[in-house]
Parts: structure tokens; sequence; C-alpha cells
């Protein structure tokens, strides 16, 4: 079974690559996902295995799983088929009983109603919990009253045949030091705050601005100053209920404790699965984006009167299911309440490129597809300027900023939180292990140094313009763009990810030692990985030294992961927690930690931080210090430099700093470039 499932995670994986993503791939994902986990299940209950055995089969299917992962964080929509609660359609049966058979396991035959077509769009699984029928029924004035709707005809203005939105993207590109990144908030409010809690300054002056009537905010605080409070207490002040929370699914059991401890009075329910278990008369509804899709009619007829999205980066691929379906709530929403309140909850709003701001604003209802809306555009007319006056794009970025921009940083409003710093650990990779992934490194530069140098001869006629150092670093850029190309359709050889595993595996006993050195030393320690195997490295090394430990990884379910979490916080036996970057990277309040071990290197800087912030937040009392394990003279080293090189283009498109930056964080591709550069340059070749 194993065999057949790895190749079909490899038929998955290089159409994801390709852009072929069908429904037939979907399908064939989510099987070789629930096969995946019922021969785990079933190799940890077989009795006749031995455990060497068991250990090579776990570790298959390991490796397995770590390529459906790494599939689904190319494509969101696949996240949500790795969901335990997602919906199996008869599609997917059929295949899975298909793909048994070939692996020489008999089924019993199952009664399909309607069989789809592989080939075919699998049908929508839209549901309407019980709960939510019974509060329809009880009181039908409940539903919403669109009339209340203030309608405005549309007026000619005098920028309609411009194309603005570029403009407004633009104008964050070009902002300058000190350009403000706030909107004008008022003097702070504690009247919505529930005795025995206290606001901070910076997130009462929020809660005020609601209370005043504005109800609109990107509210892109730094990671760790409070967002959800601020939102909760914000709808308090604007009553804006019922309303609805989409968040990750990592958190969404965090925001029903957060609303009862903010909002006692009011009720929250979350969804799981199909909703079963809701309170359809709740005041806050919280639901994570893996189950939108099923719910999202229901929720579109709801009466929300305010709707908030934490972690609002994750919809910023327009062409995903989530983001269609937040932007498709927030119109629904926008078009029969009168004044929702609508926040996009976000500590990085800028991950890869400034266009990640379009989906935040047009959820805002600030733009559509093609223009600025409403007050925007009353706003941008009001200037008496166009793009092609020189002072428009001061002018309209400030248009934007009052709109409901709020981003503060935590040296500015929270003076209070211990300092946070990032000291490299680098470490000699010793042994068979060292000497394999620096010989592969080498091989990998060979091979580009290769591809260059023919290509090199195939356009001696047409040659690119090149360096003082000889080289033709556009050429170089075209050669590692089509390494980088193959090394994400084929998730074998020496490439760059392989490499990248190679070492984290390498590291890990190194990683895992150190944060065990710590736990003893220092206190509780935060411990991420990349990879699952990297992870239980560590736990194993962890074991054997004693060191008790809990874990969040990506498959379990809420409770569970919520239930590690409150061991590591509230047992002071627990001394480490090992997390995953994607699975623990937002959202988890871990400040009674300030040590944090980065067994591996995100591929960004944005990632990176969110890590560092689980602890590195309000409450913290103790500075924060981020250990990068580093492993030196290898591609990691170089790695590491990139993402601190790619590191401010929130600061610079909201921050006014005038930091260098480029338009993507694709360290991949630099990462590649650098060691072909490197390779060229060495005294060696150039004497050849």
């Amino acid at each position: 079974m194993i065999s057949v499932a790895a190749r079909a995670v490899r038929e998955v994986e290089t159409a994801i690559r390709n852009g072929r993503v069908s429904p037939t791939t979907r399908t064939k994902f989510q099987v070789v996902a629930l096969l995946l986990r019922e021969e785990r299940a079933r190799l940890r209950e077989d009795a006749t295995a031995t455990e060497a055995h068991r250990t090579e089969q776990l570790k298959r299917l390991d490796g397995i799983a770590t390529i459906l992962a790494k599939t689904a964080v190319r494509d969101s929509d696949l996240m949500a088929l790795l969901a335990e609660d997602a919906v199996v359609t008869d599609a997917a049966r059929s295949l899975k009983r298909e793909m048994l058979r070939e692996a020489g396991i008999e089924t019993a035959p199952e009664p399909v109603a309607a069989v789809e077509r592989p080939d075919a769009e699998p049908a929508k699984h839209r549901v309407v919990p019980q709960s939510v029928i019974s509060r329809q029924l009880a009181n039908p004035f409940l539903a919403p009253d669109r009339a209340v709707v203030r309608q405005s005809a549309p007026r000619a203005t005098r920028l309609a045949s411009w194309e603005l939105i570029g403009p407004l993207l633009s104008s964050f590109e070009r902002a300058g030091a000190g350009t403000p990144a706030c909107m004008d908030l008022p003097f702070p409010t504690s009247r919505f705050t529930p005795p025995g809690l206290e606001l901070m300054p910076h997130q009462a002056q929020l809660v005020a601005a609601a209370s005043a009537g504005h109800r609109t905010f990107l509210l892109a605080d730094e990671p760790g100053l409070g967002k959800t409070a601020q939102s909760l207490l914000a709808a308090e002040a604007a009553n804006a209920y019922p309303l609805l929370v989409v968040v990750p699914n990592v958190v969404k059991t965090n925001w029903a404790r957060e609303a009862g401890l903010w909002t006692p009075h009011r009720t929250a329910t979350v969804i799981h699965g199909d909703g079963d278990s809701i309170d359809g008369f709740a005041d806050i509804v919280v639901v994570n984006y893996e189950v939108l899709d099923r719910h999202v009619g229901w929720l579109g007829d709801f009466g929300f009167r305010g709707m908030v999205v934490d972690e609002a980066h994750f919809i910023k691929n327009k062409a995903s299911l989530r983001s269609r379906h937040v932007l498709e709530l927030s119109e629904r929403i926008r078009s029969f309440t009168a004044d929702p309140l609508l926040m996009a909850l976000t500590g990085t709003p800028l991950i890869n490129d400034i266009e990640d701001f379009r989906a935040i604003w047009q959820f805002l209802g600030w733009i559509d597809e093609k223009k600025p809306l409403g007050e925007l555009m009353a706003a941008l007319d009001a200037t008496g300027l166009t793009p092609a006056d020189p002072g428009f794009y001061t002018s309209a970025r400030k248009c934007v900023v009052d709109l409901g921009i709020v981003r503060r940083r935590k040296v500015d409003v929270a003076a209070d939180i211990p300092a946070r710093r990032i000291a490299d650990l680098p470490v000699e990779l010793d042994g068979a292990a060292g000497r394999s992934i620096r010989a592969a490194e080498r091989d990998l530069a060979a091979r580009l140094v290769s591809r260059y140098e023919a290509a090199l001869a195939g356009r001696r006629s047409d040659a690119g313009v090149v360096g003082l150092d000889g080289i033709d670093h556009e050429l170089v850029r075209k050669v590692a763009r089509r390494e980088l190309k193959e090394a994400n359709s084929s998730p074998s050889g020496d490439n760059v990810f392989t490499m990248m595993r190679r070492i984290g595996r390498a590291k890990a006993g190194l990683a895992a030692d150190y944060a065990a050195q710590l736990a003893r030393s220092a206190g509780k320690v935060v411990f991420f990985a990349k990879h699952v195997d990297v992870m239980d490295d560590a736990e194993e090394l962890f074991t054997r030294q004693g060191v008790r430990f809990s874990s969040i990884r990506g498959d379990q379910t809420p409770g569970a992961r919520q239930k590690n979490i409150d061991a590591f916080v509230d047992d002071p036996d627990v001394a480490v927690i090992v997390c995953s970057l994607t699975a623990a990277g937002v959202g988890i309040n871990l400040q009674v930690a300030s040590n944090v071990v980065l067994a591996e290197l995100s591929w960004t800087a944005a990632e990176q931080t969110q890590a560092i912030d689980r602890s590195h937040r309000i409450g913290q009392d103790q500075p924060v210090t981020a250990w990068r394990i580093i492993a030196a003279q290898t591609i990691d080293a170089r790695i590491a430099g990139l993402i601190d090189s790619k590191a401010g283009l929130a600061a610079q498109a909201l921050d006014g700093s005038e930091e260098e930056v480029g338009a993507s964080t694709d360290v991949q591709l630099e990462a590649l470039v650098a060691l072909l550069t490197e390779a060229l340059a060495t005294p060696a070749r150039l004497a050849g």
C-alpha cells in the first residue's frame, strides 16, 4: 500500500507544480491522505509486527506525509482536505477502493448513490446546522433587514477614467522614512473592558475609534500586541453582533477562550466539521478557513453585523477558495448591514509582494476588482490630484491609511515588553552526514556551473551584459530559475529542497541538545522545526535525556493541540514544546517561555517573525532570544543571510523605512543565484 501511495503522491505533486490542479488531482490528494492515516493507525495497533518493521514503515509514511504537506502549501485549497473532518466525496471513496485493490487489499463494496466522474468538479458540500434552523424558526425577525442599508447613487468623478489600484499600491512602495502608517486614533477608553482586566493604551485607542463610529480596520500591529482583545472589544463598542470570526484552524479554540475572557457576557460558539454542535443563538461565531466552504451559504444569510478575519494574509491569493469565500461573505454582509464592523488582523500583511494588500482592501470594501469604492474614491477625488501629479502618491497613501490602517510597533507602544534578539549558533556537521551534505552542495554547484557554461556557449553570438567580474548575471538568474523549476517538479535528487531537509535532519540532534540545556538552565523553551522527521528526532532525544515535552503538529485535532499548549503553559515539569512552523507559527500564546530554538530555517522572514512572536508578546516579562541553529559552511548559512536581507518589506511599506527590499522574498531563487555566482567567481575557475 505504501508503494501505491508513494507513486500517487508523486503524481499529485507533479501536477500541482505544473499548475494542473484538476478535480482528479484533488481527489487523489485526499485519498493518499486517507490511506496514510489508516495505515499509520493499523501499524501502531499491529501486535504481530516487530518494532524494527513498524519503525521503518512509519518513517516511510512520514516521508509521504511530508510531500503531501509541502504540496498543500503550494495550493491552499488542498490544506482543507488534510483535516480529519474533511468531506470524503463518492469519487474519493471509489478511488480509494481502486488503490487498495491495486495494493492487493480487498475491500467490501460500498453502496454509492451517485458516483462522480473523476474529471467532474466535486459537488459542493453545503450544510445548515440544525441549531441555525431552530434559531430562524424561533424568531424569523432575526433575518437580516436589507432595507437598512443606505443606498447612494454613484456619482461621476474626475478620476473615473484613471487606473487607480496600481498607483495606490505603488504609493506604499514609495513610502519614505517617517511616513505615517497609522490612522489618527482618539484618546483611549476603558469603558468596554470587563472588570479585572486592563487594556494597554494602544489597544484602548482602537476600541475608542470603533466607539466613535469607525468601522473598517486593517489592524496590522506587530505580532504580540494583543490584536484579538482589540477586535473583540471593538465589536462590543460597535455593537457588531452577531459577529463572525474567520481564523486558522490552529487558533479557533483559543479565540473562543479569549471571547469568554474579554466579552464574558457574550456567548461564543465554534464551528467544527458540519457544525452539529454549534449554538445557533450565539453572539460570536468562530469558523476556520478549512471548513468555510461548507458553511458559506447559511453564514451569508445569518445577519452578521461584523466580521473579523484573523491572520488576514491567508487570503492574499484571490484565486484560492478561502479568499473567494471570505470576500463573498464580506460583500454579502455589506449588502444588507449598514456600517458593519470589518476587521482584517495580521501582524505580517505583506509576505511576498505589495499586491498582498489587494484581497484585504477588497474584504474591507475599500476597493473592488478594478477601482476604489465609495469613501476611498471620494477621498482621492478630494485631493484634486491625479496619478500624473507628483504629490498624488503621498496623498493617496494617506487616503488609504485614514480608512483604517492601524500599525503600531512594539518599540513604540509596548516599551515594557522586554527586548528580543536573534542569535545565530553556527554548528559544524561532522561525520558521514556532514560530508554527504557538503558533497551534495558541491555537486549542485557544479551542475549549475555546467548549465551556465553550456548556455553561455550557445549564445555567444547574442551574449548578455557581462559584469566586471566576467559573469553574465542575467544568465545566472535564468539558470537558477530553471534549476528551481526542476526542483519543484521532482521531489528526489540533490536540489535545494532535499538539501535543506537533510541539513535539518543533520542539525536536529544538535538543536535538541541545545534546547535541553537551555531548559535545564533557563526555563521553558519553544522548539520550532519545519519537517516531521526533524521533530521526531528532537522528541526522541528529549525522551532519552528525560526532558518532558509537548508537541504541536498539523495533524492534531484542535482539542489535542490546546491540551498540549495548556500542558506546556501550566505544568512546570513540561520543559519544551516542539512546534511545527506551519502548525504553530500563528495565533498561539507561549510567553511563558523566553527562549526559542529555530532548528530549521523558514523560507520567509515573516514566518520566522511569527514563530518568534509566539513568545515575544504582551505578558512577556523576560527578554526573548531566538537561537537560530545554522549549519556552518553550507547553503544553510546563505539562506539565513537572505532571510535577514528580505525582512524589510512590511517595514518599507507600512513603517516608512528606507531599507531597500525587493518586491519578492524568493529566497529559494536567491540562494541558487548566490551559490552559482560564488562558484563562478572562484579563483580556480577564473584562472582557467
